[in-house]
């Protein structure tokens, strides 16, 4: 009898309530002082518990990141040339580009007779242009093929040496005479093994610019320094519906724009290609950068860059 009267005190089933009611004794239990199952003291206990191990947890995070960035240089990548993803083969990029809604495109097509046609163009040119005013100046001095920039400093670039490749002639796109503009990709302490002998150049180069450059090195041979940039017509109707193209200000890049070390005020050099071309045909252009160590690869655009071009 007396274990019967035990059992009923110590086991006794709790008594029934109501949804609502359970749901208000959950949140509250004032029999037993506890809120959501848990007394104060327990909650405390949980609380301590976590916020202790998430700072462990944060810390130890944060202890990694440092030792990871103690790995790195802020100036200067980790991994370069050879050993980088990027590599020693740098690539040509042109400007203006074609609507984002043609991200793939490489099509430059325009009438020349319709200036809400064309516009398009020369305002993406200027805004490209635009971009060279706004970089900052620090750093910069005045370069030239006997005075290369000394150590930690920079070479200036004007973009006031492109004409009649200019704003006020619209780009050249109110006529089939369309300015191009070519700059060569970056890549961090990258030096051009220059072509500067005319006796030694290779036999894929162009006619026009072995010409070029024979002509310089008789002329004026300490010019002949320069990353060369070559634009031809991929097929033979291409070469044919070309015209003539002009290079503004010149026929490539001074050597003295490289090696990129990324110091304040750096200035990538870019060059103007003014095509005169038939109209109403599509015309496919590669242009290509010259220098020992700069491979072309057409179908990876290694060392050189396409784009169609056509006039109405």
């Amino acid at each position: 009898m007396a274990d019967k009267k035990i059992a009923e005190q110590y086991y006794a089933p709790p008594p029934k309530m109501g949804k609502w009611e359970g749901f208000k004794k959950f949140l509250w239990n004032s029999d037993t002082s506890q809120c959501l199952g848990r007394t104060g003291a327990s909650w405390a206990k949980i609380l301590i518990f976590y916020v202790i191990f998430y700072a462990a947890l944060t810390g130890f995070f944060a202890a990694m990141l440092a030792v990871f960035y103690q790995t790195l240089e802020v100036n200067k990548p980790k991994w370069t040339l050879d050993t980088g993803l990027i590599g020693t083969n740098p690539g040509l990029g042109f400007r203006p580009m074609p609507p984002e809604a043609n991200v793939e495109s490489t099509l430059i097509w325009y009438e020349a007779s319709r200036r809400d046609n064309f516009q398009y163009w020369v305002d993406e040119t200027k805004k490209f242009l635009k971009s060279y005013d706004n970089l900052p100046r620090k750093n910069q001095v005045n370069c030239s093929f006997e005075q290369p920039p000394p150590d930690g400093k920079v070479c200036s670039f004007e973009i006031t040496q492109f004409s009649p490749c200019t704003e006020q002639n619209d780009f050249g796109y109110n006529l089939p005479r369309p300015c191009i503009f070519l700059k060569l990709n970056k890549i961090y302490n990258w030096v051009p093994e220059i072509y500067n002998d005319s006796k030694n150049l290779p036999e894929e180069m162009p006619e026009e610019l072995k010409q070029h450059i024979k002509e310089k090195q008789s002329l004026r041979p300490n010019e002949t320094n320069v990353v060369w940039i070559s634009c031809e017509g991929e097929n033979p109707a291409d070469v044919e519906n070309i015209k003539a193209r002009d290079y503004y200000p010149r026929m490539g890049f001074p050597y003295y724009y490289f090696p990129f070390k990324n110091i304040d005020g750096y200035t990538p050099p870019i060059i103007a290609v003014q095509f005169t071309v038939e109209t109403g045909v599509l015309i496919n252009i590669e242009c290509k950068a010259w220098a020992r160590n700069i491979h072309h690869d057409r179908s990876e655009r290694r060392g050189s860059v396409h784009f169609e071009l056509m006039v109405d």
